[in-house]
């Protein structure tokens, strides 16, 4: 007789395990457990049947996979937490007795530091997976720099997040690594491909002040931070290494206290590249590492000119996107920080300017003499001037784009997402009398139902298809048009000697009847291929026939919608337009 099973041995279970007493075998504080927990990677998991892995409750928890918290007790990590235990204890006791140079001596010599290295090493194995997981890492560093201190955010914290966004955008920049920018709500985003052609994305918020929520624990997410800073710092050294620099970049405080932004850092070639030698002397010979260059021709987007940034346009998010295409020359407002090419907005060599306000003068022709003098207007003559959107529309675009619409005060385009591909339906990139001609071409050479209506009526052989017009039936239809066409001629010449004495002119009549008569010959073939397609549809079964009208009616929608954008384009354009006329 075989063995009888214990309950609750085996199974959902034996698997599964709550989070208390994942905490209880684990002998950590709750906090501490979902600290540990980030830091390995561990999440709560969802068993097929809550009521047997809960061994017969019913009550509400969270449950961890039993392999991950016995994999937790051999964690390096979980002996700092109970060291830092011990030394809370003793700070205690000292502040407790009055004793603060004690206390400041703990502070100093004690305190346990948590080292996430070996974490990131676990987790991460190739390079390729750290760049893989960097998104994350990278918003939320970002997200940290931009918040203001306070008793959750400690000032080193920020400081350093600060440092690793400056020490990234370096990066970005001297490989060449940007692709593409969008501006949305959120903040700026931004498209990098990095490590050999592995993609990352972040987001920048903007640089406005920010209201730091009350009711967010920020204990989780100084958590996360904690462990993305240790990983980014990981992946900046190997992209440093790849590119031959030294990490980290020399600091100058001096310029960072001056706002120098990007230029408080100073870049430096790693001349000591190491070099591979064989074991023996009949081996192979060993590929050497040489640093990487740069071959994309859109790194070189602005690289013949010079930008001026007015100040009251976004400083770092436009620095860091021209220096990223190639522009080398720029200049703003020494009240904008330090670091600039030039202060002088009257300088001879910028080519274009950077310009967020509206115009105090309207541009004016040229050779007209009652226009405005240039120390009037700001302007000076040869200079373009753009708004900001500019930048990011020409990199999107991979070209530098004309700057008329991008003037001063004018009407901007639509700022598009440069990730969404334009499909079937409306187009915004592409002018209206395009669109429509698309549109007329692709109805001209087949029904928007004809080719899904052939699919589903020829998956099946079995049934029968709809009649045909036979041999003797059209030349009985043809007889009988042309018979009709010889009464029309001679009911349009009698009209036409009614006209002559009634003193109108026919030829104008007749240009009507005859578009008239186009227009109901069409009528009348939109109605026979009508009655075709509800003849397949007869035809066709039950579930083919739901399936075409779902398909009938999804594209409908579509058209209508496509249909209101475009009477919403031709109305905000020719609002436009008026405008402008005036």
């Amino acid at each position: 007789m075989a063995k009888i099973k214990k309950k609750g041995v085996s199974g959902n279970a034996k698997n599964f395990i709550t989070r208390t007493q994942a905490v209880r075998k684990l002998q950590v504080s709750l906090p501490d457990f979902r600290r540990l927990c980030i830091f390995k990677g561990i999440y709560p998991r969802e068993p097929r049947n809550k009521k047997k892995a809960n061994k017969g409750s019913t009550q509400s928890t969270t449950f961890y996979y039993t392999k991950d918290i016995q994999y937790l007790l051999h964690e390096p990590v979980l002996q700092k937490f109970r060291d830092h235990k011990a030394f809370a204890k003793k700070l205690q006791k000292a502040l407790g007795r009055g004793d603060y140079s004690d206390a400041k001596r703990l502070e100093t010599t004690q305190k346990p530091v948590i080292r996430l290295d070996h974490i990131v090493k676990e987790r991460y194995p190739t390079f390729t997976d750290a760049l893989r997981d960097l998104d994350d890492a990278l918003s939320m560093i970002h997200l940290f720099a931009s918040l203001p201190t306070n008793e959750n955010l400690p000032p080193a914290t920020v400081a350093n997040c600060a440092r690793l966004t400056r020490e990234w955008a370096h990066y970005v920049i001297r490989a060449g690594a940007l692709r593409k920018s969008f501006l949305s709500i959120k903040g700026i985003y931004y498209q990098a491909e990095v490590g050999g052609g592995q993609e990352v994305f972040w987001l920048v918020p903007y640089g406005f002040a920010q209201n730091v929520p009350v009711d967010v624990d920020f204990r989780i997410m100084h958590t996360f931070v904690e462990f993305y800073t240790t990983l980014v710092g990981f992946v900046l050294f190997r992209l440093y290494a790849l590119e031959g620099l030294v990490y980290p970049p020399r600091f100058d405080k001096d310029a960072d206290e001056n706002a120098g932004g990007l230029g408080a850092f100073r870049i430096e070639k790693d001349l000591t590249i190491d070099t591979f030698t064989p074991a023996a002397s009949s081996s192979d010979p060993l590929p050497q590492p040489t640093p990487s260059q740069t071959t994309s021709t859109s790194t070189t987007l602005f690289a013949n000119t010079t930008f001026y940034l007015s100040r009251e346009t976004p400083r770092e998010p436009l620095e860091f996107l021209l220096r990223s295409f190639g522009c080398k020359r720029i200049g703003w407002d020494g009240v904008l920080g330090a670091g600039a090419y030039t202060e002088d907005a009257s300088d001879t060599s910028i080519t274009h300017q950077v310009v967020d306000r509206p115009p105090t003068f309207p541009p004016a022709a040229e050779g007209d003499a009652s226009a405005p003098p240039t120390a009037a207007t700001g302007r000076v003559p040869g200079r373009i001037y753009i708004q900001p959107q500019y930048i990011w529309d020409c990199i999107n675009a991979g070209r530098i784009l004309p700057p008329g619409e991008y003037a001063p005060g004018a009407l901007l385009p639509p700022h598009l997402s440069p990730w969404v591909k334009p499909g079937e339906g409306y187009d915004p990139t592409a002018a209206l009398p395009d669109v429509e001609h698309g549109k007329a071409s692709s109805d001209s050479d087949s029904g928007s139902d004809n080719g899904m209506q052939e699919d589903l009526a020829s998956d099946s052989d079995s049934e029968p298809t709809a009649p045909t017009t036979t041999a003797p039936e059209e030349e009985e239809e043809e007889e009988d048009e042309e018979e009709d066409e010889e009464d029309e001629e001679s009911a349009a010449y009698q009209r036409e000697l009614t006209a002559e004495a009634a003193g109108t002119n026919p030829a104008a009549d007749k240009k009507k009847k005859k578009e008239k008569k186009k227009k109901s010959k069409k009528t009348r073939q939109q109605r026979e291929e009508e009655d075709q397609k509800e003849m397949k549809k007869i035809m066709m079964s039950r579930r083919k026939r739901k399936l075409y009208e779902k398909m009938v009616y999804s594209n409908a929608k579509k058209e209508g919608e496509v249909e209101g954008l475009k009477r919403k384009r031709r109305r905000l354009e020719g609002k436009g337009k008026k405008e402008g006329e005036a």
